[in-house]
């Protein structure tokens, strides 16, 4: 749990008003910045970065217990079913390549265990999972040093039988099965 100067801290760095704003505004807050300090980036600082990264974190654990209403035009996103409990593995694993491939990996992935319903590529993924679990499905991709931080958010009838674990179990299973050399869905398994 956070404390209130912590939050305070966090929305600050984003340049975003605590109270006020968006999921969807965190993210994006969160992205502008990575795009800058990104320690790939010729100038890009890997300390900034991790605080960047914290504060985000901060950030989502605030609006996630505050419900911010989105009303941003990524509002027409598909959202979790209603009247079922979303739940939130954060950070859930990290790939060792930049988001680009990251999402490009997911996105197979995606067409093996389900279908996508929306995507932002490289940084989210909204799939309808069908196989081994009945679940939607949130994949939210971040810079990491280097790396890709993904987050894996699910609901659905399946959650009353196994948990947010498991789900993201699923993805880390399919991408070690993944041949990272192509990632060319025609040489991927069927």
């Amino acid at each position: 749990m956070s404390t209130k100067h912590e939050v305070d801290t966090a929305f600050a760095r984003l340049g975003l008003q605590k109270g006020r704003a968006t999921r969807a505004e965190v993210i994006a807050a969160r992205r502008r910045l990575a795009r800058e300090l990104h320690p790939d980036r010729q100038g890009g600082n890997p300390d900034l970065m991790a605080e960047v990264n914290r504060s985000g974190d901060i950030a989502l654990a605030y609006v996630d217990e505050h419900i911010v209403v989105d009303s941003t035009a990524n509002s027409a996103r598909v959202t979790p079913p209603p009247q079922q409990p979303v739940q939130r593995d954060h950070p859930s694993f990290t790939i060792d390549v930049l988001p680009v491939e990251a999402c490009e990996a997911l996105r197979i992935v995606a067409s093996w265990v389900g279908e996508i319903i929306d995507e932002d590529p490289p940084y989210l993924l909204e799939v309808d999972m069908h196989d081994p679990y009945s679940v939607w499905c949130r994949l939210e991709l971040v810079p990491d040093a280097g790396a890709t931080t993904v987050t894996v958010s699910a609901t659905g009838e399946s959650l009353r039988v196994v948990n947010i674990e498991a789900i993201r179990d699923v993805w880390i299973d399919q991408l070690n099965q993944l041949d990272w050399q192509t990632l060319d869905p025609d040489q991927q398994r069927p």
